[in-house]
């Protein structure tokens, strides 16, 4: 599918304007300009419901606003549930527009988890979309539960031991309608799920791999690349759930080696880190989703 941006003729109009405060190469910034094409292509709008991460930093300070939508600042832990009273008044009054909650993996694996499965299990009608720079990026580079097994963070100097939670599997379970991963690397996948997001109702979950540079200790021009590198090798399969019940694999990992995406970035050191089992663990990964999607295939 080739999705051609429409066309912005004025910054008022976009989602996220200029002047915002994002530093360069940062994954959220290109995620909400990819976000926002998507909402102009459907002919749609939105309100934006952000708890305490970036995404709400990059507004700037009052009374300015780097954002072309109403926007609401939460608590770290209350965006699903501050969402669900803004969609449930929209929804009386027939008012159009999308409610969109925009997290970091901090408030989404960690604090606001309570909150979202409980917005999950009531299958409220908002969209929420985790852009996941897998530390906490706003407060010091802390690690997260989305934080991957031997990446280096402020508080795991010498890399964290335990793997990353499988958020996807944890909505999923939750029987929502929809759940899928994104990728700024593939804007074509990119666009078509959110026009499949935007154009169904009740809880949908998005989860897209959003490079943070000062995080990963990365260079800003090699973000895209990066999460290109994830999606190929394996490390973050573009994949859909729907009612948790059936599967849909989008890109067919090319069977690149994930040692090159741990190789350009600082946060992982080479000789502490076992290729062979980051190896193994894309393989099982891809293959046990493949398998899904085979035996439970969602409608074309």
């Amino acid at each position: 599918m080739n999705v051609t941006a429409p066309t912005i003729s004025h910054p008022d109009e976009c989602l996220l304007r200029p002047g915002n405060t994002n530093c360069g190469g940062c994954g959220m910034s290109i995620g909400l300009t990819m976000l926002g094409r998507a909402l102009a292509e459907a002919g749609d709008t939105c309100s934006l419901v952000i708890p305490a991460c970036c995404g709400i930093v990059t507004a700037g300070a009052f009374p300015t606003t780097s954002y072309g939508v109403p926007t609401i600042a939460t608590t770290f832990a209350s965006s699903p549930a501050v969402a669900t009273g803004v969609a449930t008044v929209r929804d009386l009054n027939a008012e159009p527009g999308h409610i969109i909650c925009w997290a970091g993996d901090g408030g989404t694996y960690d604090i606001g988890l309570a909150t979202l499965s409980a917005a999950a299990e009531r299958n409220e009608n908002i969209i929420y979309i985790c852009y996941d720079n897998e530390i906490y990026g706003n407060t010091g580079g802390q690690r997260s539960s989305a934080t991957p097994v031997g990446a280096r963070t402020s508080t795991t100097p010498r890399g964290k031991t335990e793997v990353k939670k499988n958020i996807i599997s944890i909505m999923a379970s939750h029987r929502i309608p929809y759940a899928a991963t994104l990728s700024i690397a593939h804007p074509d996948d990119f666009a078509n799920k959110m026009s499949i997001a935007l154009s169904m109702k009740g809880m949908r979950f998005l989860l897209l791999h959003s490079p943070c540079p000062s995080g990963w200790k990365s260079e800003p021009g090699d973000s895209v690349a990066l999460v290109r590198l994830a999606v190929a090798s394996g490390l973050f399969p573009l994949y859909e759930v729907y009612d948790g019940a059936t599967y849909r694999f989008n890109v067919e990992p090319d069977g690149t080696d994930p040692a090159e995406y741990y190789r350009r970035q600082g946060r992982f050191n080479e000789e502490e880190i076992d290729l062979d089992a980051m190896r193994r663990a894309c393989s099982d990964y891809v293959q046990r989703l493949r398998a899904f999607a085979e035996q439970y295939p969602a409608d074309k």
